[in-house]
């Protein structure tokens, strides 16, 4: 994928059938003509030599099914992810949930 940036304007330059199928899709989510388009937010941090990935959100679009780690909770508490500030409750002996690629951590 090609990026070429010209103060505000981003254009995404798809190089392979994969990544032009992969914009229609991502261009049918974001457009809504009739409506308002939605918006694509970043999240976490983008640092090349530690991990070559920028991620964004949809704004208003619902999140997908949640992913648990192999750890349990060892009290009730709540969890938040400190990338993206998303926390959950939890009950003791349930799975630590995952976001934004690792394990959220205990609010305190």
């Amino acid at each position: 994928m090609k990026i070429n940036i010209d103060r505000n304007l981003v254009e995404f330059i798809p190089e392979t059938p994969s990544e032009t199928s992969n914009m229609e899709v991502l261009w049918r989510v974001l457009v809504d003509c009739m409506k308002f388009n939605k918006k694509l937010n970043p999240i976490g941090e983008y640092i090349p030599v530690k991990e070559n990935l920028a991620r964004f959100v949809i704004e208003d679009e619902t999140g997908g099914k949640t992913e648990w780690s192999e750890h349990k909770a060892m009290e009730d508490c709540a969890y938040y992810c400190a990338i993206c500030n998303k926390y959950m409750n939890v009950k003791t002996g349930q799975q630590v949930p995952l976001c934004c690629g690792r394990e959220m951590e205990i609010l305190e």
